[in-house]
């Protein structure tokens, strides 16, 4: 994964979350989860490192702010 910015932390309330999970479907399902009780970026594809289980994927949440309905 990517050196996590500054930038991204650089109030209280920002968070970076790094998921690894089995699948493609059990990482989206846990982001989508977290989207649906804060800001969150949008996240399109997960990575794998060839000769490690699983997936990861990174998304950016805004905790100050509940998630738009």
């Amino acid at each position: 994964m990517d050196v996590i910015n500054e930038v991204h932390v650089s109030e209280p309330g920002l968070v970076v979350v790094d998921v690894a999970a089995a699948d493609d479907r059990t990482a989206f399902t846990f982001q989508e989860a977290l989207a649906s009780l804060w800001t969150s970026t949008a996240v399109e594809r997960t990575t794998h490192v060839p000769g490690q289980p699983g997936v990861r994927v990174r998304c950016h949440l805004d905790t100050r702010r509940p998630a738009p309905n």
